[in-house]
């Protein structure tokens, strides 16, 4: 059976060991999801695949409520609460639970860090992708300064206090429990920016280094994160708060991460 291996138990009804042989499922492409918002949200989307599906996405995500970048300050302290202590939030990168009354540009503080970089498309912060919830999260001051504006990629040296997260010249490797985070955020941006509204058309590539350009990489690399790390339950109600109080949109790639493979 593709994807699985055998592996070996048994019992008789006398409790004595003799063999049996059951499949256990190992990681492989995420499976088709189904989700609440399939015949509503979704209804034009379901049953695509390829440019079609971008296409269908992009216009259902891009009806959305903006917001100033004044306001992102407290919409993430709502979209990234620690669950376990309403007074934090959840840093990206580090994993490190701090005081939402810590948000500012100071050393221990936390800030708001674009995950696909202002500069890759020059759009700053402008309403719109430059205040999209979506791709916007706290970080630590000095984790967020070490991410800069590189791109994603596997390797490099470990990042003080970046919680596992590693870096180069030229690229960035989120910690283990935020790759699949990470990739779904860019390309919720590839999808929902495509040359519209003023703004550059937003798209992964294979290359690091894109500087100014509209794009980051590595496509290869976040399709791979987002495989392995599939969306947790804090991703899943961040995606919801942001769905229902903020933006009233929502990003497709948490609520059917199939749907990478689909378009890319």
């Amino acid at each position: 059976m593709p994807g699985t291996h055998i592996r070996t138990i048994a019992m008789t009804a006398a409790g004595l060991l003799s063999a049996v042989t059951l499949p256990m499922a190992t990681a492989g492409p995420a499976s088709a999801t189904t989700t609440a918002y399939d015949s509503t949200y979704y209804k034009n989307a379901i049953g695509k695949t390829g440019a079609s599906l971008k296409s269908s996405l992009h216009t259902i995500i891009s009806s959305q409520t903006k917001i100033s970048y004044s306001a992102v300050w407290n919409a993430l302290m709502a979209t990234d609460q620690d669950p376990n202590n309403s007074n934090n939030v959840i840093l990206l990168y580090s994993g490190v639970s701090r005081a939402k009354s810590l948000n500012g540009g100071d050393v221990g503080d936390w800030n708001r860090e674009h995950t696909w970089a202002k500069s890759h498309g020059d759009f700053g912060e402008a309403t719109g992708p430059g205040t999209d919830l979506h791709h916007l999260r706290p970080a630590d001051v000095q984790v967020n300064s070490v991410r800069g504006n590189k791109d994603f990629d596997n390797g490099g040296s470990t990042v003080t206090n970046g919680g596992g997260s590693l870096t180069d010249s030229d690229s960035f490797e989120p910690r283990d429990a935020d790759k699949g985070d990470v990739a779904r955020m860019i390309l919720y941006m590839a999808v929902r920016y495509d040359g519209g509204d003023g703004f550059a058309d937003l798209e992964p590539n294979e290359k690091v280094n894109n500087g100014s350009a509209a794009y980051i990489g590595k496509l290869s690399v976040l399709k791979q994160w987002s495989d392995e790390d599939p969306p947790s339950a804090f991703e899943e109600k961040r995606n919801q708060v942001i769905y229902d109080t903020y933006q009233h949109n929502r990003n497709p790639f948490i609520d059917h991460p199939e749907w990478v493979e689909s378009i890319w």
